[in-house]
């Protein structure tokens, strides 16, 4: 997987890199036990969380190196 972006699948992302769980945590979205987290891309995970889907998605791309 390449860079990630706000359409990608939260268990898609958190599966290719792992290292993302602490961002999820640090935003405030304990997805990972979530039922929607199998579903939800990771805009709607976060706009049901109110938060800025552009600095999540930016501080991802910074921790994996793309």
């Amino acid at each position: 997987m390449s860079k990630i972006t706000k359409e990608m699948g939260i268990m898609d992302i958190v599966q290719e890199h792992p290292e993302t769980v602490e961002i999820f945590q640090k935003f405030g979205m304990g997805c990972i036990g979530c039922a929607a987290a199998h579903f939800e891309n990771l805009e709607a995970g976060a706009k049901v969380h109110g938060i800025d889907i552009d600095a999540m998605v930016k501080e991802m791309n910074e921790v994996i190196g793309e």
